[in-house]
């Protein structure tokens, strides 16, 4: 990466084995977690261990995304 990312995006969906999963847009970066608490800091631990401090974001932005189905 050139230059550091002010801010990184995770979307979160829930996980068909229960809890969340987490995926950044534009690095390989994934995480799951069994609770929202934990998600949020499986994901600042998956972004301190993909980034140097030099290139640190200073935002993380969590998207959460969830698909329903209703019946017409």
């Amino acid at each position: 990466m050139v230059g550091k990312a002010k801010e990184i995006i995770f979307l979160v969906e829930e996980s068909p084995e229960g809890g969340y999963e987490a995926r950044a847009l534009g690095y390989s970066i994934f995480t799951d977690g069994e609770t929202l608490g934990e998600i949020k800091k499986n994901i600042r631990d998956a972004v301190h261990c993909h980034f140097d401090e030099e290139n640190m974001p200073t935002l993380v932005r969590i998207h959460f995304v969830k698909d329903e189905l209703i019946t017409v």
